[in-house]
């Protein structure tokens, strides 16, 4: 991961969970494998349990999904957070995955979605797709979620290097009512 997702996912942290510090959070990391860096220091936190699934084990992955659009091993309405950095763009159907984040969110529960609107092809297994603020809004209805935040960083910025910046990564943070 490269560091102005894991700044994203802090002022996601920051910004929509502070204030949650102290409650007993289910907090998903949706493809969890550490290649290169994890979330799991800002969401691992007591009281908070972090999950880390991924299709495959590997380091940071404590749940292997067998299916990617049927989560039979997360019960419906289990987390309270659902996290997914850089993942959406190695789902082939990404519109499924979200209806299954859906499915798994409580009442209230909240989720953020960290994916580049560019940047080249970086396979692992496949690289289908790039994402913008309408297309997130899109899928969040889609999966009948409410919109808190969807944007993109347009631009480059002084204090990332050329491997943060060629992805302008967009997020979504979307709510379950």
């Amino acid at each position: 991961m490269h560091q102005s997702s894991f700044d994203k996912m802090t002022a996601f942290r920051r910004n929509h969970l502070e204030a949650r510090r102290e409650e007993p959070l289910l907090i998903v990391d949706l493809g969890s494998q550490d290649i290169n860096g994890s979330y799991r220091p800002l969401f691992a936190l007591p009281p908070w349990q972090y999950l880390g699934v991924d299709l495959a084990p590997g380091n940071n992955v404590d749940l292997v999904l067998a299916d990617p659009y049927d989560w039979l091993e997360l019960s419906p309405a289990s987390a309270d957070v659902i996290i997914a950095g850089q993942t959406f763009e190695h789902t082939e159907f990404f519109w499924v995955t979200m209806r299954q984040i859906a499915r798994t969110l409580k009442p209230n529960g909240i989720c953020c979605l960290i994916v580049p609107s560019s940047g080249p092809e970086h396979r692992f297994p496949v690289d289908c797709w790039r994402m913008y603020p309408d297309g997130l809004r899109a899928l969040a209805r889609y999966a009948g979620l409410d919109v808190v935040e969807a944007s993109t960083q347009w631009e480059d910025l002084p204090e990332y290097d050329n491997e943060s910046n060629k992805w302008h990564d967009s997020v979504l943070i979307a709510r379950k009512t």
